[in-house]
């Protein structure tokens, strides 16, 4: 039986996630939860074999928690499942630990063949980030300006990019409007930008937002 935790800060889409997954008689959902918090306490007191992760939770990030699992060693096997497309997060969240990356807007049941591969210590990536892994490798080691950016930076960069005030972005990070501020001056001052319009063109320039 494999065993499963949930964590995702909201609550249809963990119920989404638990009954595709109930309807697999080898998965079994062990626990959930909806912030980092939660997530340590929970895994403190309740075994699993793959975490089921969103990247954009509030206060510390999916990838804040890949970052610390893997520097504690943690054997749990961590699948990524999360609403950004795959070009922008899936090969950071494997570099930073994540055994495979879903988008929740795909197939169902490919988290069920994804949850299922990972818990055999096996990477699952889709057809696309694939092909994005093998151009990466033969791409000239040129590093893009916004790869510079911190997991966090690069979040805030998204979010304001697609419209989002500062403001909203504090609220669903659970962060204040100066620490937002914060990444955002950073983020302007890595790429060489001097506004959100700038932010804005230089996302969809580099396809980090649709058009």
């Amino acid at each position: 039986m494999i065993r499963v935790i949930l964590c995702d800060d909201h609550a249809l889409i963990r119920r989404g996630i638990r009954e595709t997954l109930s309807e697999a008689v080898d998965i079994r959902v062990v626990g959930e939860a909806s912030e980092y918090g939660e997530l340590r306490s929970l895994m403190r007191k309740t075994d699993c074999d793959v975490l089921v992760l969103d990247i954009n939770l509030p206060g510390r990030s999916g990838l804040d928690v890949l970052h610390v699992l893997k520097d504690e060693g943690h054997p749990v096997k961590v699948l990524v499942v999360s609403m950004y497309p795959e070009d922008q997060y899936a090969i950071r969240a494997l570099r930073g630990g994540a055994q495979g990356y879903v988008n929740k807007a795909g197939d169902p049941q490919l988290i069920v063949h994804a949850v299922r591969t990972v818990a055999q210590g096996r990477k699952y990536v889709t057809p696309e980030i694939a092909q994005m892994l093998v151009e990466s490798l033969n791409a000239p080691s040129v590093q893009q300006l916004h790869e510079t950016l911190s997991d966090r930076e690069l979040q805030t960069l998204t979010m304001i990019a697609s419209g989002k005030r500062l403001s909203d972005i504090a609220l669903e990070l659970s962060l204040s409007p100066k620490t937002v501020s914060v990444y955002r001056a950073r983020v302007l001052q890595k790429l060489g930008l001097g506004n959100n319009s700038e932010l804005t063109v230089y996302a969809i320039r580099n396809g980090l937002v649709g058009e």
